[in-house]
C-alpha cells in the first residue's frame, strides 16, 4: 500500500493560489493518506471548507477530521442572530478502505504572547487496510518552539503507545450491539514535526543512536521510514521558503511502529508538488 503525508498550507501554494484540485492530483494513487493544515471558514483561503472540497474531489476515499483550534469570534448576522461560523484548523486522514473509528488527541501547549499558537493535535484513524486493521496518525508539531516540540512528543508516545491498553475510541461495543473494534499494535506516525533529522525533539521520538552501533529498531521508539530506505538523501527538503532559501529544510516524516519495520519498501518525496509550502513525503508498506 501506499501512504503520504502532505501539509497542505490551506490549500495555497507556493505561488500565492488557492488550488485545492492541484492538491488532490498530488495524492493520485495513494491509499492512505494524511493532511495536516485543513481549515474551514480561515480568512487566508477565502473561508474555504477544506474538509468538503478535499472530499468531493477524493469521492473513493473514506475520511476523517479532526479540528485542533475551533474558535467562534461571535459573528452574527444582520438582525443580531449567531451565525455560528466556526474557524477550523486541524489534521485529515483518507483511506481507500474504511475508516472503524476515530480520535483526535491534543497535544500540550503554552500560552504565547508574542506570536500565534494554534492548538495542534494528533488524528487517529483506525484503517481496516486488507493486509490487517493498522492505526494511522496524521500529526502536526508546533512550529516555533523546542520545549513545545519535545512536550507534544512526549505525550503523542505516550499515547500512542497506550493504545492497546485503552481500545482506542470504544471498547465492550458488544453491549450496545456492535462488533468489538480490533485493537491492532501497529501503528504510522505522519505529519510535519517541524524537526530536523539529529535535533533533541528527533532524538527523543526515535531514540538515542549508539556511538558505534548507530540507532536500533526497539520496541519503545517510532522508526524512521527515510533511515528503513533510501528516501532522504543529504540535502532534501519537505519544506521551502522561496524567498529564503537558505531556510529551506525536512521537517515532514512518517514513523512507523518497530514491528512494521520489515515492510517498508521504498520512500520518496513527491518534489513536483506546489500545491503548498510543503512536499509530500510518501512511502510503500508491503
Amino acid at each position: 500500500m501506499k501512504l503520504v503525508t502532505y501539509n497542505i498550507q490551506y490549500g495555497i501554494g507556493r505561488d500565492k493560489k488557492f488550488d485545492l484540485p492541484r492538491i488532490a492530483a498530488s495524492l493520485e494513487g495513494a491509499d492512505i493518506v494524511a493532511l495536516q493544515e485543513v481549515t474551514r471558514n480561515f480568512p487566508r483561503n477565502g473561508g474555504a471548507d477544506l474538509v468538503a472540497g478535499l472530499a468531493e474531489l477524493l469521492p473513493d476515499m473514506f475520511h476523517v477530521y479532526g479540528p485542533a483550534m475551533d474558535v467562534d469570534f461571535g459573528l452574527r448576522d444582520a438582525s443580531g442572530r449567531p451565525v455560528n461560523k466556526r474557524l477550523q484548523f486541524g489534521n485529515m486522514v483518507l483511506s481507500r478502505w474504511p475508516i472503524a473509528a476515530s480520535r483526535n488527541l491534543l497535544l500540550p501547549r503554552t500560552r504565547r504572547f508574542n506570536r500565534g499558537n494554534l492548538q495542534r493535535s494528533a488524528l487517529e484513524a483506525l484503517i481496516m487496510a486488507p493486509s490487517g486493521p493498522l492505526r494511522v496518525y496524521s500529526v502536526h508539531l508546533d512550529h516555533i518552539n523546542h520545549e513545545e516540540r519535545s512536550a507534544q512528543i512526549r505525550h503523542l508516545k505516550e499515547r500512542v503507545y497506550a493504545y492497546p491498553m485503552e481500545g482506542g475510541a470504544i471498547t465492550g461495543s458488544a453491549e450496545y450491539g456492535f462488533p468489538e473494534l480490533p485493537c491492532p499494535e501497529e501503528f504510522v506516525l505522519m505529519g510535519d514535526f517541524n524537526m530536523v533529522q539529529g535535533s533533541p525533539e528527533y532524538t527523543l521520538m526515535a531514540g538515542e543512536a549508539d556511538y558505534a552501533e548507530g540507532r536500533q529498531i526497539v520496541a519503545h521508539h517510532p522508526v524512521d521510514v527515510f533511515s528503513l530506505t533510501e528516501g532522504a538523501p543529504d540535502g532534501a527538503i519537505s519544506w521551502i521558503d522561496d524567498e529564503k532559501p537558505e531556510d529551506n529544510r525536512l521537517i515532514d516524516f512518517a514513523f512507523v511502529h518497530a514491528s512494521l519495520s520489515g515492510r517498508v519498501r521504498r520512500s520518496w518525496i513527491d518534489a513536483s508538488a506546489t500545491g503548498s509550502d510543503h512536499l509530500p513525503i510518501w512511502f510503500e508498506l508491503e
